[in-house]
């Protein structure tokens, strides 16, 4: 396969097809999100089918279990995939809204209306489920789609897709409005990041090394978050008890996301008391303890907590503590090694809430609440793309809204400027 000349094919099939989504009614977009959700459950057989294939591939390739568990396509995720294309269906649409809408004193009116970005491209690993997903959320924003899977889930991705373009063809929406990529060539991905002339936005999906990759060598604007390094702040002015259950949830409740606290900042003025709590808290979950020299002193059997700790996302069930002389430190301590993804702070006090949640440069900043409400589920987005850490057009969790932009609108009745 010619791999250049392939690509600006699909690149140039989804331009086209952007203008069509982009002028489809809201209707028709959940009428298609409806049927596709119909097909795959007519067609679960060969699904499973078609996820065997890349399941005994993975098997004889060496996978983890972690990674054959996260490429399975079982009965229950099946559900969930077809759950997802309803619930998106029934969200409200972004589209079309206009906002602000004044009369100025020329006596014109300026509003701003929401448009789609265009085309997007996701690059993601593994999880055969994130073709449903990507592909809803970008059919109910007006967009079309070029999705990239992992090499490992490509038979699954590819009966998802032929789910998919038939939904589509249903609704009488063209079947490029979303396209998953035939081949596992890693070419593939370099000619997609460097498409500007077909591609309006890059969403990478994946481990660390796949998005600096994406970052580093992308001609086109990249939607992403690279680390996870998230905090939360025990303030000296904290409810002990709130304190306990915002800090073990936000460590234990999933290890392996990257909203889960990485870093445990005390106030010393409370660490005496509270610290022996969590560590206990924390060792009956088998949480790996890392601490300065002051949280070592006050809690027995923790290991010593280097530089390197702190910048670090564990994704595991590790946790570095520190103890630190205040508001002050604990936000010099966040803005210094924090991701700037969702930090949080524990507190009675109102003025040291207000600071915090001005002061600290992070995505999501969070008061009195665990860091793993950081989603775009829970944020009352009904699903995301993918969560950004960008401070330019979506930051936080990218649901529907973000995946589209605004232009200004303007009304008059023969008005000229003079």
């Amino acid at each position: 396969m010619d791999i250049a000349a392939y690509m600006a094919e699909v690149g140039q099939q989804a331009r086209d097809a952007a203008r069509i989504m982009a002028r489809s009614t809201t209707a028709v977009r959940n009428q298609a999100l409806l049927a596709i959700a119909e097909i795959l459950d007519a067609g679960r057989n060969e699904l499973v089918m078609a996820n065997a294939r890349d399941l005994e591939k993975g098997r004889e390739n060496g996978l983890e279990p972690a990674m054959l568990d996260r490429l399975e396509l079982s009965s229950a995720r099946i559900d969930a995939m077809i759950e997802g294309l309803r619930q998106v269906a029934a969200l409200p649409d972004p589209i079309g809204e206009i906002t602000g809408m004044t009369y100025r004193p020329s006596g014109i009116q300026v509003g701003r209306m929401r448009v789609p970005l265009g085309v997007i491209g996701i690059i993601y690993e593994s999880r055969p489920n994130v073709t449903v997903e990507a592909a809803s959320l970008c059919l109910k924003s007006g967009n079309a789609a070029i999705l990239r899977g992992g090499s490992e889930s490509i038979h699954s991705n590819q009966a998802i897709a032929a789910c998919i373009m038939r939904g589509l063809e249903m609704a009488g929406l063209p079947e490029s409005g979303v396209q998953v990529i035939r081949t596992t060539d890693r070419a593939a991905v370099g000619e997609l990041i460097t498409m500007p002339k077909y591609v309006d936005v890059i969403v990478p999906r994946g481990g660390k090394g796949l998005i600096e990759r994406i970052s580093r060598d992308a001609r086109v604007p990249v939607i992403k978050h690279l680390d996870g390094i998230c905090h939360v702040y025990i303030d000296g002015a904290a409810d002990p008890g709130k304190a306990l259950r915002v800090a073990v949830n936000a460590k234990t409740q999933r290890y392996g996301t990257c909203n889960t606290m990485e870093t445990l900042l005390v106030d010393r003025e409370v660490a005496e008391s509270i610290l022996p709590l969590l560590a206990q808290a924390f060792h009956e979950k088998g949480v790996e303890l890392r601490g300065c020299e002051v949280t070592r002193s006050l809690v027995s059997g923790i290991n010593t907590a280097t530089e390197e700790d702190w910048a670090t996302e564990y994704l595991a069930p590790v946790l570095s503590i520190r103890v630190v002389d205040g508001l002050d430190a604990a936000m010099e301590h966040i803005n210094r090694y924090s991701s700037q993804h969702t930090d949080s702070i524990v507190t009675e006090n109102y003025t040291r809430a207000r600071r915090f949640i001005t002061e600290v440069d992070s995505a999501s900043v969070m008061v009195n609440a665990s860091t793993r409400f950081a989603d775009g589920f829970e944020y009352g987005l009904g699903a995301e793309i993918g969560i950004s850490t960008d401070k330019i057009h979506a930051r936080g969790p990218v649901g529907l809204e973000g995946l589209t932009s605004q232009k200004y609108v303007v009304f008059g009745d023969g008005h000229i400027r003079t």
